[in-house]
């Protein structure tokens, strides 16, 4: 029942003004690590998605998976709003980077590229849940990041080849 609680106040919580400039900024750290990471690891090419059908698909769908549910899972669900926490965020790190190795997922995501730019995604989520105590503004820096990596980045054709 103390789970339900968590997560009804995580997703009831109205990120303020501030926490979604924090949020920004998180955003733009991110890029500022891993896109020099992921290209000098020839993970991610420019590579502009054209197909307005596509791109308003991929932003759906990106928004809702991995964007809600693993967010309501991993930060929400995971990360207690208060009190001792350090073992809880440990955990919710390291089971949200197994969870991209399990084995329905395509090949690309053991790579140490997509391992490092999920581990950095894991991070930033969880230093704007804990800062923000919503869960919303972890949702829109995970979906943003994806929907970036797939419409842009290079995303959509790594899936495309694996099928």
């Amino acid at each position: 029942m103390k789970v339900l609680l968590r997560l009804r106040d995580a997703l009831l919580t109205v990120p303020t003004w501030r926490d979604w400039q924090e949020a920004l900024v998180l955003l733009t750290l991110f890029g500022i690590i891993y896109l020099p990471i992921g290209f000098s690891l020839n993970f991610l090419k420019f590579q502009p998605e054209s197909n307005w059908q596509t791109i308003i698909a991929v932003l759906f769908s990106s928004f809702w998976m991995p964007g809600v549910n693993e967010e309501l899972v991993f930060r929400g669900l995971l990360i207690p709003r208060t009190g001792s926490r350090k073992w809880a965020i440990a955990f919710s790190w390291l089971l949200f980077l197994v969870y991209h190795l399990h084995p329905f997922v395509p090949a690309f995501f053991r790579t140490p590229a997509f391992l490092i730019g999920a581990g950095l995604v894991g991070i930033v989520c969880t230093i704007s849940y804990l800062r923000s105590k919503s869960v919303w503004t972890a949702i829109v820096l995970h979906w943003s990041i994806v929907a970036s990596w797939l419409l842009v980045l290079g995303g959509l054709d790594l899936f495309r080849s694996q099928r």
